[in-house]
């Protein structure tokens, strides 16, 4: 919403009620308000504005056209129209000051276009104070809600609701991303997120002991409701240990451009349901310098999984999909990556699939975003093929895999969540040159700008 002209700065749109989807804000004093604008604007987002209430306070005028009433607040002219405005406006004369409620709308377009209200109730007054108020609610909402400001416009706008994160700059609630699992939410439309995201992998083979940290940092930035583009930059120190000999190395990771398309979302009462497609493109700028034999008591291709990556140019693709209702989501996504060789080094090719369940815990009386604590269960099956060194497959480099992560997210604010989780291998069906994962700890914070 503060993407719509007449919107205030984003700290002053709050959602006030998160099950029935009520969100308020004050417009600008200066700007004109427009039924069609609203509307556009909530369209855009992926939403539909069936109708909407306003109550106006400001001064009566007749002419020769009719009714109208003037706001003191912006000078605005609101047409009265309908059957019964006759009667509801007798006995007040013109020049009075009145609060009117009705149904408001837009009619007309361009230059002809005027904002018309048909009034339900109308009432002298003698204070100086100027109250505003707007209800409005799309075909999914129910419920009304009201904000009272004094000397300026108030509108409450109603908008179908999940549990949320990131009504910034002019988007609905979207769904919290999962930790793990790809989300098909767009985070902020004409906005984006800083994610980084600390890795603690611990990994053996044999006498081999292998620890990982990396900070996985992602930038993204959805300038349409559907689109949504996104760099993925990790950065990896790994040490090592085979009981003989240790060391360690680190360096940057490969880079990977992501484009994700939303090209399904339906909308409901305190839950959608959406799916998408994302497509990645992992680039070779990663450190690629392996420790020698006399380092490691290993196999070349044993040694090669101790740099930051796993092959060279790659591209990946996944399709994901997200219900939520009411405090449960459920989610899951495909992905596949075809790897390519880099100086005669790859892992094999992947298909993963991963499911998402998620709670919200807290708080237990929902009104409002922010400060939601969200229990969450994910679930990793991974399949890797046979992988090359020196130009030639390697037998014993595939594995079946399958991970569980149980994780915590909580929202301290609509722009900030904190998040971590923890990967536990049940199943590893792994070839005797792959190494073993026994622990994945994951910490991150997600910021909405």
């Amino acid at each position: 919403m503060s993407r719509l002209y007449y919107a205030p700065k984003l700290k002053e749109i709050k959602v006030t009620d998160i099950k029935k989807g009520i969100g308020v804000f004050t417009p600008k004093p200066d700007k004109a308000v427009s039924f069609v604008a609203l509307k556009e604007a909530l369209k855009k987002a992926g939403y539909t504005l069936d109708s909407a209430d306003i109550t106006i306070t400001g001064t009566l005028v007749r002419d020769d056209k009719g009714w109208w009433i003037v706001s003191n607040t912006s000078g605005q002219h609101f047409a009265l129209g309908g059957n019964d405005v006759e009667q509801i406006l007798s006995g007040i004369p013109p020049e009075s000051r009145v609060e009117l409620t009705g149904n408001w709308k837009t009619l007309g377009e361009g230059n002809s276009a005027r904002d018309v209200v048909t009034p339900r109730q109308a009432k002298k007054i003698a204070t100086t104070a100027r109250l505003t108020e707007t209800n409005a609610s799309d075909e999914l909402s129910v419920g009304e809600a009201r904000l009272f400001r004094f000397e300026r416009a108030s509108f409450v706008t109603s908008q179908p609701a999940s549990p949320v994160l990131g009504v910034a700059n002019g988007g609905p609630p979207k769904p919290l991303a999962p930790i793990r699992t790809t989300s098909p939410g767009l985070t902020v439309y004409k906005g984006g997120a800083i994610t980084p995201r600390l890795y603690l992998i611990k990994q053996h083979l044999g006498n081999l002991d292998v620890s990982r940290q990396v900070l996985d940092i992602s930038v993204s930035y959805t300038p349409s409701p559907r689109l949504q583009l996104e760099a993925e930059i990790p950065i990896a120190r790994t040490s090592f240990d085979d009981g003989v000999n240790s060391g360690s190395g680190g360096g940057l990771g490969n880079i990977t451009l992501w484009s994700k398309f939303r090209f399904f979302r339906k909308v409901k009462t305190y839950g959608d349901r959406q799916a998408s497609a994302r497509f990645g493109l992992e680039l070779p700028t990663g450190k690629k310098d392996a420790p020698s034999a006399s380092q490691v008591n290993a196999a070349a291709f044993v040694r090669q999984q101790l740099t930051p990556i796993n092959g060279g140019l790659s591209p990946h693709i996944d399709v994901a999909f997200s219900q939520a209702g009411g405090r449960f989501i459920f989610g899951g996504n495909v992905e596949g990556i075809v790897r390519s060789e880099r100086d005669g080094f790859r892992m094999g090719h992947e298909v993963r699939l991963n499911t998402d369940m998620e709670y919200v815990l807290f708080p237990r009386d929902y009104q409002s975003p922010g400060k939601e604590l969200f229990v969450i269960f994910e679930t990793t099956l991974l399949h890797r093929g046979l992988g090359r060194v020196g130009g030639g497959e390697v037998r014993g480099s595939d594995s079946t895999e399958f991970y569980v992560a149980p994780g915590l997210q909580y929202a301290a604010d609509p722009r900030f969540v904190i998040e971590g989780s923890i990967q536990l291998p049940v199943i590893r069906n792994t070839g005797p040159q792959v190494l073993r994962n026994s622990l994945n700890l994951l910490m991150g914070v997600k910021y909405l700008f």
